[in-house]
């Protein structure tokens, strides 16, 4: 999402003129998010997108602060499938505390909901709406089809997280399908064109190294936000791998392998450079501990380790331990 096409958005709205959403934007109502919905197309943004008016400035205004400030924060989207059953959807005997009303009314919204669970909308709403705009943190929506008639999803207005999979083995393959399932986008390096495939790694980037090694991989450069995973084949180029990914003081970086295999890898690294201190950084081995052991299995622990770091990065320790506390842990 781009700032300026918020704030363009904004300044047409405050003009009275009429504005269009489109999907290169909002990439929440492509038909590759909505595969398999049946309560909404990708044309229901055209419905929000009539909906709009000049009070709904402030939202996309709002909006476009929040990435000025990389707050962690999203647009939401209100979208009424059956606009009777939104207006008058119950609690059940399990949810039992959003009041009597249903939806305030069977209209399309647009709203901004930050990590702090600031609002911002043109228009007032019930409990049970406000509920489940405050559920965009949890993106798009935890409970976006609990009520009947109302559903909801939302665009993030912060960039997805970079994961490198240095090496192309069978774990890293598992990797990229579970990483990307959970909102990462992923860079899948290796040197041999039979492994780093597209059949492999359907939606990742994908870089192939000449040479038959990884010596190529000093030409690549990652940014100090990046996630690096060290899957190499064979562990055979787990030192040049965990040396890249050190020099470019990448956020994350952890590497596989048993105590003994990572010793060596531990010697290597320092060979070339390494301060001591730097390789202690490395998370080895990678993954939450849980038993793990075939290529799939791995890639849940890794992968869920990924997003713990993630979690821990974007949110606040407040917001962490509010979270921590509705779930009783």
């Amino acid at each position: 999402m781009r700032k300026e096409r918020l704030e363009a958005l904004a300044r047409t709205l405050r003009d009275g003129q009429s504005v269009r959403l489109d999907q290169a934007d909002f990439t929440c109502f492509s038909p590759e998010a909505l595969a398999g919905n049946e309560h909404y197309t990708p044309a229901y943004l055209d419905v929000i997108s009539e909906s709009l008016t000049a009070a709904d400035a402030p939202t996309f205004e709002r909006a476009a602060r929040a990435i000025e400030e990389k707050d962690q924060a999203w647009l939401g989207f209100k979208i009424v499938y059956d606009e009777q059953a939104a207006v008058h959807n119950t609690d059940n005997e399990v949810t039992k505390k959003y009041g009597e009303q249903g939806s305030a009314d069977a209209l399309p919204l647009v709203y901004f909901c930050n990590d702090a669970k600031d609002i911002v909308a043109s228009r007032p709403v019930s409990p049970r709406d406000l509920f489940q705009m405050k559920d965009a943190t949890r993106g798009p929506s935890m409970h976006n089809e609990q009520f009947d008639g109302v559903t909801w999803t939302s665009q993030a207005l912060f960039d997805n997280v970079r994961v490198w999979l240095l090496g192309a083995s069978d774990a890293a393959s598992e990797v990229s399908a579970l990483a990307q399932h959970v909102g990462f986008d992923v860079v899948v390096v290796d040197y041999d064109a039979a492994y780093v495939n597209e059949a492999r790694f359907p939606g990742a980037e994908r870089v192939l190294l000449t040479g038959g090694n990884f010596d190529e991989l000093d030409t690549l450069f990652a940014a100090p936000q990046d996630y690096v995973c060290v899957l190499t084949r064979g562990h055979m180029f787990d030192p040049e791998a965990c040396t890249w990914a050190l020099r470019h003081k990448v956020h994350y970086v952890g590497m596989m392998g048993c105590a003994g295999k990572n010793e060596r890898v531990h010697e290597l690294v320092l060979a070339r450079g390494i301060a001591e201190e730097q390789w202690a950084r490395i998370k080895r081995p990678i993954g939450l501990k849980f038993g793990a052991k075939t290529p799939a299995e791995l890639a849940i622990a890794i992968v869920a380790e990924l997003v713990d770091v993630r979690y821990k990065e974007r949110f606040s320790e407040e917001a962490r331990a509010a979270h921590d506390a509705d779930l009783d842990r």
